[in-house]
């Protein structure tokens, strides 16, 4: 009897670099772990040391390759450090950010500022950092972290939907700016996830609210995004992949 693996993939990306932010946990490490098991060697980015030396341990253990680099994206200066230590990017995968759902006058100008800084700024500055490198090259994968949040009306969700917003309107603009010079940039948008972000109970509270009646375990996420770094995507740029359990289609 044939016994099937839970992630079943092809080398597609032997030789490539992947950058992933956010990476040590949740669906930045599921994503971490799928290209890693595609081939590529990723560089794990994190906050946390010791969540970065396991998810690194991880992809070992399964025969991939990878490495952990630290910084604050708040900090300007520390994306311009890992742009730099980063390299050569094949894949950029901006997945790091944070959450706030609330009512308006709940989040104060501070809050907002960190939430945009967060979500919006550190992809930017990023991708403005590793994307002309790519373009030099002539080929390059960048994968935003969107969510139907961007796409839906939430009443709590007014500021976060915005910077998932401004993250597909990246994504529209880069496809046009860098498509030229080889580089495709797509987005993802997830619906409800079991994370750690997030208590499971309103997770699958949530999921209730889908066509599909769960939420997505992380390694679902990670499969789209897997495919969008690959070969077989290669005539999609622009784009902005729904994987949310047919929630928009209500």
């Amino acid at each position: 009897m044939t016994v099937r693996s839970d992630i079943e993939t092809g080398r597609d990306l032997t030789g490539k670099i992947a950058l992933v932010t956010g990476a040590t946990s949740g669906i930045g490490r599921a994503v971490a772990k799928r290209l890693a098991a595609q081939g590529a060697t990723v560089l794990v980015h994190g906050r946390d040391v010791n969540r970065g030396v396991q998810a690194i341990e991880e992809i070992q253990l399964t025969g991939g390759s990878a490495r952990f680099l630290p910084a604050d994206l708040s900090d300007p200066g520390a994306i311009a450090g890992l742009v730099e230590e980063a390299g050569a990017v094949d894949i950029l995968v901006n997945n790091a950010g944070t959450v706030w759902f609330g009512p308006t006058p709940g989040l104060d100008a501070a809050g907002f500022d960190h939430l945009f800084s967060a979500n919006v700024r550190a992809a930017y500055l990023l991708t403005a950092g590793i994307a002309p490198g790519m373009g030099a090259r002539g080929s390059g994968v960048i994968v935003n972290l969107g969510s139907i949040a961007a796409s839906g009306g939430f009443a709590a969700g007014a500021a976060y939907g915005a910077t998932k917003a401004a993250l597909e309107s990246f994504t529209r603009a880069w496809a046009a700016e860098f498509g030229p010079l080889g580089v495709r940039v797509n987005s993802v948008a997830p619906g409800p996830v079991l994370t750690p972000i997030q208590p499971a109970e309103e997770s699958n509270a949530l999921g209730q609210s889908t066509i599909l009646k769960r939420p997505a375990r992380p390694e679902e996420i990670a499969a789209v995004i897997g495919f969008l770094a690959s070969p077989d995507a290669g005539y999609m740029t622009g784009a902005t992949v729904a994987v949310d359990g047919g929630y928009l289609a209500l």
